[in-house]
């Protein structure tokens, strides 16, 4: 069990499995996440996209060779697949992290699409 506590509230819920990875990522990424609102309530907007993107991509570039490794190690399996409806919206998000951060202007209708896929994520790791 990763986290009894947690996938005690998740069955109660009647939630699938995924509901749990989601639930661990957004606590490993808070401190990150609450940064990168406090720079940009404060309109420091580059430290918000650096803390966000960069802090993210720092914590889950080292978590899932750890993951990895500690799988080999105590001869656990191990699955880092996507199913395709979830490895579609990835490469939905990736499209538009391109569109909106090489342009070099962001603009609060992409905050919003980028919204709108963090919901449909969310809203079919609980339904499928």
């Amino acid at each position: 069990m990763v986290s009894p506590t947690i996938e005690r509230l998740i069955e109660r819920a009647g939630a699938p499995n995924a509901v749990l990875g989601i639930v661990i990522a957004l606590l490993v990424l808070l401190p990150e996440a609450l940064s990168a609102t406090r720079a940009a309530r404060t309109d420091r907007l580059q430290t918000s996209i650096n803390l966000a993107i960069g802090s993210a991509l720092a914590t889950i570039g080292l978590t899932v060779p750890v993951v990895v490794v500690a799988a080999i190690v105590f001869e656990l399996p191990l699955v880092l697949g996507l199913e395709p409806l979830h490895l579609t919206l990835l490469e939905l998000t990736f499209l538009v992290s391109v569109v909106t951060l090489g342009t070099g202007r962001t603009y609060i209708m992409q905050g919003a699409i980028h919204l709108v896929l963090f919901a449909a994520f969310l809203m079919f790791s609980v339904v499928s």
